[in-house]
């Protein structure tokens, strides 16, 4: 079982009115934020991609760059890697370069993106979202399989004899498909035989029917379902109590939601708040955090789960705190926990 975090390197307003912390502070942070957790003896450290100006990752994998040069034995990936608005090319370029310069730790975990402001800035449809980032999918896995590509598509100039260097450091590059809970999303990871990442708030039962549906494509397309990795990542904030961490959390988690336009420009209630943690978000004590990773281990059978550790723009020192409850008291029952149930075929 692998604990890990994730970013979009928020730098939006804090609740509280103060100045908003700018961008080379943030990537400091961020960096920073890898160190510690590489220490702390989490497995993985992922990075989102956004072109918005509450962001400061519009280009994860030179942040990526800078974390293999402080850190020893984290993985690094992306998280989401915007693959219908990229370059399959360019992106596999960028992450074996990544794989090198950390020696083997570089990941994608690729998805078609939650915000489409990429789209316009490219130069891409919107309403060729989905085709797009099939076919730029395919095409990232090929390049990933031949270092010699002839390829042919609709959204991209075609080539011919093309040889795409360098080649990574680790064969194959892990490629994570990430999915928001739709069954074609589901179907296509399985059928392609890739892990697969799902993202979600609150409890873990709406998602049973997609591992299962992933399984069956899986088993359809030839792949053992068994061997296929599943992971989880989703809001987390980790307190001393479990009141404590709702009170503190709950400011910047209400201006978060309401920044997103998730609440119509209106305060994300209390009670709301409270019930989405009633019904799985993984907000509270350690005790409480570890409870709600493990019904996602037993109802999901993940392998992999990341948190998004400063969702709401929290000041830094509390970024610390929770990060520091997760990986002191969090993340060694996990590994106990999950090992015991692996051992007694429970997984």
């Amino acid at each position: 079982m692998e604990l890990g975090i994730y970013t979009f390197g928020e730098i939006n307003q804090h609740p509280d009115g103060k100045a908003t912390t700018n961008a080379t502070t943030r990537l400091d942070q961020l960096v920073e934020l890898a160190r510690n957790a590489d220490q702390g003896g989490l497995d993985v450290i992922a990075l989102g991609e956004h072109h918005r100006p509450d962001f400061v990752l519009s280009a994860p994998e030179m942040v990526l760059a800078a974390m293999a040069t402080v850190t020893e034995r984290i993985r690094l990936s992306s998280g989401v890697t915007v693959l219908s608005s990229q370059d399959p090319v360019r992106v596999y370029q960028q992450f074996a370069t990544l794989d090198h310069l950390s020696h083997g730790r570089a990941e994608i975990i690729a998805g078609r993106g939650a915000f489409t402001e990429s789209f316009p800035l490219f130069g891409y449809e919107l309403a060729d979202y989905d085709e797009l980032f099939e076919e730029k999918l395919t095409m990232l896995l090929e390049i990933r399989e031949n270092e010699t590509l002839t390829w042919q598509g609709r959204h991209r100039p075609a080539l011919e004899d093309a040889s795409i260097v360098p080649r990574t450091k680790q064969e194959p590059l892990p490629v994570w498909v990430a999915i928001g809970g739709t069954p074609a999303s589901a179907m296509r990871a399985g059928l392609l035989g890739l892990p697969m990442m799902m993202g979600f708030f609150t409890g873990p039962e709406q998602f049973v029917s997609r591992v299962e549906l992933y399984h069956r494509a899986a088993e359809k397309a030839g792949h053992v379902p068994a061997d296929l990795r599943l992971g989880v990542s989703g809001h987390m904030f980790v307190g001393k109590t479990s009141q404590g961490a709702r009170d503190s959390f709950y400011p910047y988690y209400a201006e978060y939601m309401k920044q997103m336009g998730l609440t119509g420009g209106t305060v994300f209630p209390r009670d709301a708040y409270d019930h989405w943690i009633e019904r799985g978000l993984p907000v509270g004590s350690p005790q409480q955090v570890t409870d709600e990773i493990m019904k996602r281990v037993e109802l999901l059978g993940i392998d992999r789960f990341l948190g998004q550790i400063d969702v709401g723009n929290l000041p830094w020192p509390m970024i610390n705190e929770s990060l520091d409850f997760f990986m002191t008291e969090v993340l060694p029952v996990i590994k106990r926990e999950s090992a015991t149930a692996h051992a007694n075929g429970a997984m």
